[in-house]
């Protein structure tokens, strides 16, 4: 089969791979459409992933077409969006109920072969059936929006809360929907990409602007999420959270990027600095939410390109062009 390849750190091409064969609990899944988002890059970097080659992709969505000889839950031709996620069960962390944090932490397109190929096999536990009113080549969006309610989980957002978004690429949408879903007074985005900033007034936001000194909000914003992963974005979000408010690091950084905390003002104001790490005991409520039509494809979808076109689809999110950017095998 063909499939993208992450050869080793910065050199990305197209290759041709066997067809994978399933286990006794595992589906293999033709693949309908794969996200792709900024673990990506960090892949072609060379973190997150213990070694390469590898096949990337851990946003996607398919059709099964075999099944192990343990499979009862599914049968050939039921359509699925597959949670990536692989933990071990073992250790402190999953035993806690922090599958999250394990260990041994893998997941399918990070550790393990992906979706940007035609075929991906993953276990059958992994699989969420979809319902007959969602497309198949759109449930790959099923995976980014799951970590987005993992965000929420750990915010416990509050009803009337003045809401800050770093960001207004795909996850810093999501976190907007989800945000004008938990009771929030205000949801404001901030990005230096005009383009983006128009799709999350499109979407509804309270007020978009590139810088928070534009914003009418002095006291600060009770939620401040960065979405970015971005240093300069993370520092000026710190200094912008109101007293008692919480701080979510939401986008991933790269290894080596630093911000520096006023501890006093932590302590004085009680401000809360938190994160959210994947998905955790999400996967199935985002499949439901994306069911009832919390997100709409066509504006979270800018590009849909064929999987030929990988590497070249990668360095367009690179570049922060579109929004969800999906290859089609």
């Amino acid at each position: 089969m063909k499939a993208a390849l992450v050869e080793s750190v910065g050199k990305v091409g197209l290759t041709t791979v066997p067809d994978p064969t399933p286990g006794p609990r595992q589906v293999v899944v033709k693949v309908a459409a794969c996200g792709l988002c900024g673990t990506d890059l960090h892949i072609r970097q060379g973190e997150f992933a213990p070694s390469l080659p590898l096949v990337p992709g851990h946003e996607f969505a398919g059709e099964v077409v075999g099944t192990g000889a343990e499979v009862t839950e599914l049968a050939v031709g039921d359509r699925v969006a597959v949670d990536p996620s692989l933990y071990c069960y073992e250790c402190r962390f999953c035993r806690t109920g922090h599958n999250n944090l394990c260990e041994r932490w893998a997941a399918i397109g990070v550790t393990t072969a992906g979706g940007a190929a035609e075929y991906a096999v993953a276990p059958v536990a992994n699989c969420v059936r979809l319902p007959e009113n969602v497309r198949t080549q759109d449930a790959a969006l099923i995976e980014p929006l799951s970590c987005a309610v993992r965000g929420y989980d750990v915010l416990k957002s509050q009803l009337g809360a003045h809401i800050l978004i770093y960001g207004s690429g795909t996850m810093g949408l999501m976190m907007l929907e989800l945000a004008k879903r938990t009771g929030a007074a205000s949801v404001d985005v901030l990005d230096l990409n005009e383009d983006r900033l128009a799709t999350a007034r499109r979407l509804g936001c309270s007020a978009a602007a590139a810088n928070a000194d534009e914003l009418d909000r002095p006291q600060g914003w009770d939620l401040v999420v960065d979405a970015t992963g971005n240093a300069a974005a993370i520092q000026d979000g710190l200094g912008r959270v109101a007293k008692a408010g919480t701080f979510l690091q939401f986008g991933v950084s790269d290894y080596a990027t630093t911000a520096t905390i006023e501890p006093y003002k932590i302590y004085n104001q009680e401000i809360t600095i938190t994160g959210s790490m994947a998905v955790l005991h999400s996967y199935e409520r985002a499949a439901e939410l994306f069911a009832g039509g919390v997100l709409d494809p066509e504006i979270f979808i800018s590009d849909r390109l064929p999987l030929d076109e990988y590497p070249d689809a990668l360095d367009r999110f690179a570049a922060g062009k579109g929004r969800k950017i999906v290859v089609v095998p």
